[in-house]
């Protein structure tokens, strides 16, 4: 199947004998036919990667602002943005194109004025400009020339040279200094690879299997022909001839399939922001930095792409200056190490080639375990001959060449068994991270391997950087170097043995036994490798097996045991070895058949190679899997292609014993890594063998993942290629929520958008509910009737409850026996478990510090991969949970509903004889009895029946979803401003809110109705200044309730009593480092108390009568930090207001910056908190 490009080459080629003077250029009806043939031809482009690709990058635009205006440059007859999604076409508010075809100019002109519109929210009538975009012109005549999108739609055939084109574009983005959120975009669609000369994109996307389709009828296939080429001939006897001779090349190059010729058409998306053009920039400051360099690399994906820029760094310096470069500039980044990996380059993105950073040391220590320091530059030869000068290696894969994107992302070899993974051997690390550009070291780093100025993150910040290190490292930063723990160098005993495969049968039955006589029987210091391959000029199917054994007695003095007392029938199964022989580390690389045992070998150069990694096990105990196995064989694209059978894990081994959650690899389970290569002659490279054998390499590992032998990806193969995307699902195991939630924290603008993919933490629910309480009182039957209850009345909205204790109970019943069903479900068979199942939850909360927490975020991100709208959680055991929670999911609005019921109520229920009061047994899944503090409700479930229960839910968590629409409406006055008053802040105007009609009314509205309280007992509103008090005084005047304003010191007139205010988080604008909003490695944004100037707050001694019984709300516009309510609570305990009778209410919440927190601890938990919006950032 031959390209639309080389098809368009064949028809030139075929026409170089037409003159020139015989040639004319096609009428616009012509142009016309031929696009519409190619458009519909594309339909599957369209839906599958044009529109989703389009959708996501104007998400963030979307979101940040209220009105977009677009330019589409060549459309066609239609608008490309008229297919996306209605709310992102409401946005669209001025909509200009430009369309050379007059004809089709006319069609778009009364597509966008005909009743249905695409864009219903437009303010003026569309433009549409029948003439061409030019790249070096002055000013199009246009009547909105500033745009925040646009698009070239349907590629840039003609434009040369295309930089000039898109720096044109750039041009005229809206200004930056109008300080607008987002970043304006130059988008580009394109068939095949497209180049522009030092511009650095913002993102790019690849779609490689687009194709298209068009009628194997002469007049389509004629008309397509005349649309590529983009001519025809004068006279009609060199029209038919011409016809027959541009059908004839089509059919030859497009095969039928259903009557319809199919050609490939991959595509590439590429987009800009008005910094696609600051590479100079980075140049001038680093001097390390070369454009449309040539950099050889060895994977064959990566091979394929022209360079746009490649910095070759000698000091970490200049690392960190490209990471803040690419920061400030939206841009991503590749990492060249070892250049194996698939993502290692990129076109039209800065990549970074490590190759000066190779040093490699030996580190003894003070406990006399020797560590092994690698330059992320170094590759897995050179890291094996310094530690063998020492005695000792790190287990490695199977490759001398690989680089630190193995290391870093699992890292199988045939000493895995033994010692484990490569990434298990990871104890510490230097990187630079993405997030900030700061040079942190994690783990155990000796001394003087640390860098000048390195800094160590905070403990819990570090332990989440170095447990991503291992298996998903490469997605967080740039990696300097890596810290190994070391073992001594073994003597390898490797045996190898050959068959042929006559028929199906055969080999399943040959592979059935390796697999359940041999592998499986095999102890740690063993693995067992099989191929099923091809020799060359030979159709017959071939297993290679290999047996390694291995011995840690370096110089091989000892004798390794027999085989056959290692296992039996060995013998019977394969016979007397063909070859054996007794290796070093070094000479462990050369034992893989493929290097040299099978096919002439695949190590003189001569060949290309594509592959992707699953993980099975008990593949001899299913005829389906053998099947499967097979039948990839048969369907293979070239006799080159084979399957290799790496066996690295089963029970006995080290990967198996290592905790799934224990590192980032979280795929633990099996017995065979299954690494599906797929080979071809490298002199093919230019043929279409390449793409013929990558979809084989695709289809068997999709057919491979549906089997229930198949229990993960291998990570580190996975690359750009969307049909990755899939794969990645199933390569972290159990680990996909926690890095999801790392790389949003940890890459929050996703600079290392390129490594191997990790699902996008999707979206929290809009509401928790943590329905906590004693056991016994109830807390199941609510949740789970209050989620009836949102189904029946919520309908548009999906609610789901579930315990936070499933999980360890999981745990719990695998580690001990018990029936997880009945534990489940059973109250007595729980009960008799019960302090047995606490005491295993203490001792995992000892092994795991942050267990309570994981659990808790497992719980949200379940739900939100489901799109769950509400959320109802039972079984939380921290008091306070909102504060000591919220933090961890700042998009998401969470409240508490503590449940409670008398004791003759709990034993009824329990069925119990008697209930011991907070006892021990409740310690796992119970909240204390007496409350230190005050839930955001008490929901009495002593009466029988279920309409209390509903009752409840109607009345005060109904509303919280049932005031959506005003909620949503109040958070799109709110604009945010990107870096202010410093880098990296997104800070939210809340105070705008007054600038916008009726903004005031709505708030008041709001508050009012949202407010737990009762009105009738409210004596006063308390605000201090300033922001909160354009909100508190419209309150005050529309309930009818005093105002008392606490103000700076000076401000008021004497009586007063004062108290020291700290300062918020952003009330300063020193240069502190990163971004708030996320766990970002870096020092805080608040200053240490001692730097602080004190700033004092103020009320007036008498200004609240009788303050001891005095009721009195607090209303202020935000709580981030807590400082400010800390002060203005404080100031209220100094007049005498008790704290059970003060009542918070903000209008935003920013629980990132854990205020409630701050407020318990400083003694104000008895102090109910409430808040209209919640938002992630500041």
């Amino acid at each position: 199947m031959a390209t639309l490009k080389k098809l368009k080459e064949t028809l030139r080629e075929d026409a170089e004998t037409v003159p020139s003077s015989a040639r004319v250029p096609l009428t616009d009806e012509q142009y016309s036919a031929g696009f519409k043939i190619l458009k519909d031809g594309r339909a599957k482009s369209y839906h599958e990667f044009v529109v989703p690709q389009l959708s996501t990058l104007m998400e963030p635009l979307i979101n940040a602002r209220s009105r977009i205006s677009v330019l589409e440059i060549g459309p066609g007859p239609e608008s490309v943005l008229g297919h996306l999604p209605d709310n992102q076409r409401r946005k669209i508010s001025s909509y200009t194109a430009i369309e050379p075809n007059k004809l089709f100019a006319s069609r778009l002109e009364n597509h966008l004025l005909g009743k249905e519109s695409p864009f219903p929210g437009l303010d003026r009538p569309p433009t549409v400009c029948p003439r061409s975009f030019r790249a070096r012109a002055g000013p199009e005549a246009l009547v909105h020339d500033k745009f925040d999108l646009i698009l070239f739609c349907h590629s840039m055939y003609g434009m040369e040279p295309k930089r000039d084109y898109i720096e044109r574009a750039l041009g005229m983005l809206v200004d930056s200094d109008e300080q607008l959120p987002g970043d304006g975009l130059v988008v580009v669609f394109h068939q095949e690879g497209i180049h522009f000369d030092g511009l650095i994109c913002h993102r790019t996307a690849f779609f490689p299997t687009g194709t298209i389709s068009v009628s194997d009828e002469s007049a389509a296939v004629d008309f397509l022909a005349q649309f590529v080429t983009g001519w025809t001939v004068k006279s009609q006897g060199a029209v038919v001839k011409l016809t027959a001779e541009r059908n004839k090349t089509c059919r030859s190059l497009g095969p039928s399939e259903g009557g319809r010729l199919i050609f490939r058409a991959p595509e590439v998306m590429v987009a800009f922001t008005r910094h696609a053009a600051s590479l100079p920039e980075l140049i001038s400051e680093v001097r390390c930095l070369s454009v449309n360099p040539r950099r050889e690399v060895k994977n064959y994906e990566a091979g394929l792409f022209p360079l746009a820029a490649l910095m070759v760094p000698t000091k970490i310096s200049q690392i960190q200056a490209c990471v803040r470069w690419a920061k400030q500039h939206r841009a991503g980044l590749t990492v060249i190490g070892g250049s194996h990996s698939g993502h290692c380059v990129v076109p039209n993105v800065l990549a970074i080639d490590m190759c000066h950073f190779k040093n490699v040391h030996v580190a003894p220590t003070a406990a006399g375990v020797s560590l092994i320091v690698a330059g992320a530059g170094a590759n897995a030869g050179d890291i094996t001959r310094k530690g063998m000068t020492e005695g000792l290696t790190v287990p490695l894969g199977s490759r001398p060449s690989v680089g630190a994107g193995l290391w870093l992302q699992g890292g199988i070899g045939h000493l895995a068994r033994m010692y484990g993974l490569t990434c298990d051997s990871v104890v510490g690390a230097v990187l630079v991270t993405a997030d900030s550009g700061d040079v942190v070291h994690v783990g155990s780093v000796p001394t003087h391997f640390k860098p000048a100025g390195s800094s160590r993150p905070r403990a819990d910040l570090e332990r989440d950087i170095l447990w991503a290190m291992k298996g998903a490292g490469t997605n967080f930063g740039v990696v300097v170097s890596v810290v190994f723990r070391s073992c001594p160098v073994p003597t390898c005993l490797v045996r190898r043995w050959k068959f042929s495969l006559f028929n199906d049968a055969e080999a399943r039955h040959r592979v059935r036994r390796f697999d359940k006589e041999i592998a499986g029987k095999l102890p740690r210091e063993c693995s067992a490798d099989a191929y099923l391959y091809h020799e060359a000029n030979n159709m017959k199917l071939h297993l290679g097996v290999t047996i390694y054994q291995v011995s840690d007695i370096a110089d091989g003095s000892e004798e390794p045991l027999p085989l056959d007392t290692l296992t039996s029938g060995i013998k019977n199964v394969l016979g007397r070895a063909a070859e054996m022989r007794v290796v070093d580390c070094n000479g462990l690389f050369e034992t893989d058949m493929y290097m040299s045992g099978m096919q002439g070998g695949h190590g003189g150069g001569k060949t290309s190679s594509f592959k992707r990694c699953v993980f099975l096990k008990d593949i001899g105990s299913a005829d389906t899997t053998l099947q499967a196995i097979v039948d990839a064989m048969k369907m293979r694209p070239t006799p080159l292609c084979y399957l290799h059978l790496l066996h690295g894990g089963g029970s006995e081994g080290i990967v198996h014993n290592v905790r799934s959650d224990a590192t980032a690899f979280g795929c633990r389970d099996w017995d065979f890594a299954c690494v599906v290569t797929g080979v071809w002659l490298r002199d093919q490279d230019d043929s279409d063998e390449p793409r013929q054998v990558q979809q084989w390499v695709y289809d068997v590992v999709t057919k491979l993942l549906t089997l229930d032998a198949c229990s993960g990806v291998y990570p580190a193969d996975l690359g750009p290629d969307p049909r990755d995307a899939a794969l990645a699902l199933k390569a972290f195991g159990p680990n996909q929520p926690r890095l999801a939630r790392l790389k949003k924290a940890l890459d929050p603008h996703n600079m290392m958008a390129y490594a191997c993919p990790l699902r996008k933490e999707p979206r929290d629910p809009e509401l928790i509910i943590l329905v906590t309480g004693q056991h016994g009182v109830g807390k199941d039957y609510c949740a789970d009737l209050w989620t009836s209850f949102f189904q029946t009345e919520q309908k548009s909205l999906t609610t789901q409850s579930l315990s936070i204790s499933t999980a360890i109970k999981r745990e719990y019943a695998d580690a001990s026996g018990a029936d997880l069903n009945r534990l489940l479900t059973e109250r007595e068979y729980k009960e008799q478990h019960r302090p047995a199942l606490t005491a295993f939850w203490e001792k995992k909360v000892e092994e795991r510090q942050n267990l309570a927490e994981e659990t808790f975020l497992n719980c949200v991100y379940n739900a939100a991969v489901n799109n769950v709208d509400v959320l109802l959680i039972t079984g939380m055991r921290d008091e306070a949970p909102v504060a000591n929670v919220s933090h961890l999911v700042p998009d998401s609005r969470v409240v508490e509903v503590h449940v409670h019921a008398g004791n003759e109520t709990m034993r009824q229920r329990r069925s119990l004889v008697a209930l011991p009061p907070a006892s021990s047994d409740d310690s796992f899944d119970a909240a204390p009895m007496t409350l230190s503090y005050i839930p955001d409700f008490i929901f009495d479930n002593n009466a029988s029946g279920d309409i209390n229960v509903r009752n409840f839910a109607a009345q005060y968590l109904v509303p919280y979803s049932r005031e959506k629409d005003d909620l949503l409406r109040l958070q799109g006055m709110i604009r945010s401003v990107p870096n202010f008053p410093r880098q990296g802040v997104d800070f939210r105007h809340i105070l705008g809110i007054s600038q916008q009609p009726g903004g005031i009314p709505l708030v008041t509205a709001l508050l009012k109705t949202h407010f737990g309280g009762n009105w009738a007992d409210i004596d006063a509103i308390v605000s201090c200044e300033s922001g909160g008090f354009i909100f508190a005084s419209a309150l005050a005047g529309h309930v009818d309730v005093p105002l008392v304003m606490i103000r700076k010191a000076g401000k008021l007139p004497p009586p007063v009593l004062s108290v020291a205010k700290g300062q918020s988080n952003i009330s300063h604008t020193s240069s502190e480092s990163t971004s708030l909003g996320s766990s970002a490695v870096g020092s805080s944004c608040s200053r240490a108390s001692g730097d602080e100037e004190e700033e004092r707050v103020e009320i007036e001694r008498h200004a609240i009568p009788c303050p001891g019984g005095a009721s009195v709300l607090v209303v202020d516009d935000v709580l981030a930090s807590g400082k400010t309510l800390c002060a203005v609570l404080s100031l209220l305990r100094e007049v005498g207001v008790e704290a059970g009778r003060i009542s918070v209410i903000v209008v935003v919440e920013f629980p990132i910056h854990r205020g409630r927190k701050a407020l318990r601890e400083a003694g104000f938990g008895q102090v109910r908190v409430q808040s209209l919006l919640v938002f992630g950032g500041v």
